[in-house]
């Protein structure tokens, strides 16, 4: 076979795998949330005196929020939402793999065990789904705002002013999504949940590697 003949083979039998590269980059078949980076450790207590620390939700999806006791304007309400997102929850078929709820609570002095007992109650939280915690003010500013990103501050009438943010991480703690559009749309978070989901129950074998393609190429679901 001539040289001619060898460099054309050479370039073909590239050329498959290139194109195929191509396609996936455009076509996106696969798609996955994207992982933004390492979530927070903490160690905070709940509403019962328990103790709750990242370590306690690994291999779960959580879904975290952040608010105080009395959310009065200007903070945004997202009760209403985390309500929607329990009963979510509870119907969704996730094969098996534990969803949790977090709310941290802001408000750390006010917090005692007796309102955050009485807001969980208000807001219908099911503590085998849904865990109301809080902590130190020092500790909270650390997770909260190095760890989440949400920053906040005490105005001196003792108000609480910050962006509402919902928080999305998976069960090796990475967190794959955050919403800040107000309070979040419960069919986003749904969506987010059911790619995380089969990203895990399909990610065995060479199908990891073909879930490692969709992150290398960007095939992220778009709002």
């Amino acid at each position: 076979m001539s040289n001619r003949k060898l460099v054309g083979l050479w370039f073909s039998l590239l050329a498959i795998p290139l194109t195929a590269i191509v396609l996936f980059a455009v076509l996106q078949p696969i798609k996955v949330t994207p992982r933004i980076g390492l979530a927070p450790g903490f160690i905070f207590t709940d509403m019962n005196g328990e103790r709750l620390s990242n370590e306690d939700l690994r291999g779960k999806m959580v879904i975290y929020n952040f608010t105080t006791t009395s959310c009065t304007t200007p903070c945004v309400d997202t009760s209403a939402a985390m309500q929607q997102m329990q009963e979510m929850v509870k119907r969704l078929d996730t094969g098996g793999i534990p969803v949790m709820m977090v709310t941290i609570l802001l408000d750390s002095e006010n917090a005692t065990p007796e309102r955050m007992r009485n807001y969980a109650q208000r807001v219908g939280a099911d503590p085998a789904v849904w865990r109301i915690v809080t902590g130190p003010p020092d500790r909270l500013k650390q997770v909260v705002g190095g760890g989440f990103g949400l920053y906040y501050e005490q105005k001196d009438n003792g108000v609480f002013e910050f962006a509402p943010l919902t928080a999305l991480v998976d069960g090796n703690g990475i967190l794959r999504a955050q919403y800040k559009r107000g309070a979040p749309e419960v069919d986003f978070v749904e969506r987010d949940l059911k790619l995380m989901i089969d990203e895990v129950q399909n990610s065995a074998g060479a199908g990891g590697l073909v879930y490692e393609a969709a992150h290398l190429f960007a095939c992220y679901a778009t709002y």
